[in-house]
């Protein structure tokens, strides 16, 4: 096996995936693994019967040829990779795992796939082509695909933000009629890099949205055009060890730490052991969730009677 060590080559993270009928995902996950093994790669691949999903992080070359190698398989041609500042230091280990869904929705068995992508979902937007949508039709309403709390530090202006903790949450909140009001209005989906929107904005159309369409490359490839100049403000949130990530500099910092107010972009843990939940609050400010706050609000009310 290859040694993850230091030879002075550039460190870069890269982002993936790749809807794509998948006949046998165990076998897929063997080679994955192996293959991210052998290169000194760290972070986490996800595999299911509907395509694959990653974050990886190594030297540049060694990225490289991953690439290069995963791209040979018929199923994973033209899978676009986008590139990251950051290293394999920002994951602590590899993790290869076959799941249900790439992304959890809880609804694997309404999701078609086919050699094209998702089966029904909403149309692509280059980030260009979002502008000239948010011009043409003034109602055009943002619709955050996110879990709530990556919202909370950073989101496109005036965006609809569900009170979801966990993507499974999604489907009761589509299905609660709140949202109803914008089934005929233009919706854009935003997610981090464009995955969780393939998926969300089918279920979307089918569950009554007209007119659902999804940003090409997430927030991050609208990011990258735009920077902080566009209708995108704060920072966003990134699933390792860097916590936020922003546009250049400039960023607005529209979260507030949960403790003590303060203005902060910075998203950790629970303060409680094991918890792994995410809260919004300064790095020096302990800060329970809203879970074990509210356990903790009940508690203190208890001794209080």
């Amino acid at each position: 096996m290859r040694q993850n060590c230091d030879n002075g080559g550039m460190q870069k993270v890269i982002l993936f995936y790749k809807f794509t009928p998948l006949p046998d995902p165990e076998a897929i996950r063997m080679w994955q693994f192996t293959l991210a093994q052998t290169l000194g790669l760290t972070g986490r691949v996800l595999i299911s019967e509907h395509g694959i999903n990653g974050t990886l992080g190594g030297d540049i070359d060694d990225l490289k040829r991953y690439v290069r190698l995963t791209r040979e398989y018929s199923g994973f041609r033209g899978t676009e990779i986008k590139w990251s500042s950051g290293g394999s230091e920002d994951f602590p280990k590899l993790t290869v795992k076959v799941r249900d869904e790439i992304v959890t929705f809880g609804v694997a068995d309404e999701i078609k796939v086919d050699e094209s992508g998702v089966v029904g979902g909403g149309k692509h937007l280059k980030p260009a082509a979002v502008h000239q949508l948010v011009e043409e039709h003034p109602d055009t309403v943002f619709f955050d695909g996110r879990n709530k709390y990556e919202a909370e530090v950073g989101r496109f202006k005036n965006a609809v933000v569900p009170e979801v903790e966990t993507t499974r949450d999604f489907i009761d909140e589509l299905e609660s009629g709140k949202y109803d009001y914008l089934k005929d209005k233009p919706i854009v989906t935003y997610c981090t890099g464009g995955i969780r929107c393939e998926v969300l904005s089918s279920i979307m159309i089918k569950r009554g949205f007209e007119n659902v369409y999804q940003i090409d490359g997430g927030i991050v490839r609208y990011g990258e055009t735009f920077g902080n100049q566009g209708l995108w403000e704060g920072s966003l949130y990134v699933f390792d060890k860097r916590g936020t990530m922003d546009f250049g500099d400039g960023a607005k910092v529209i979260g507030s730490c949960t403790a003590c107010g303060g203005e902060t972009n910075h998203v950790g843990d629970c303060a409680v052991a094991d918890c792994t939940r995410q809260v919004v609050a300064h790095p020096d400010c302990e800060v329970l969730c809203s879970v074990h706050a509210d356990a903790s609000m009940q508690t203190d009310a208890q001794v209080a009677s």
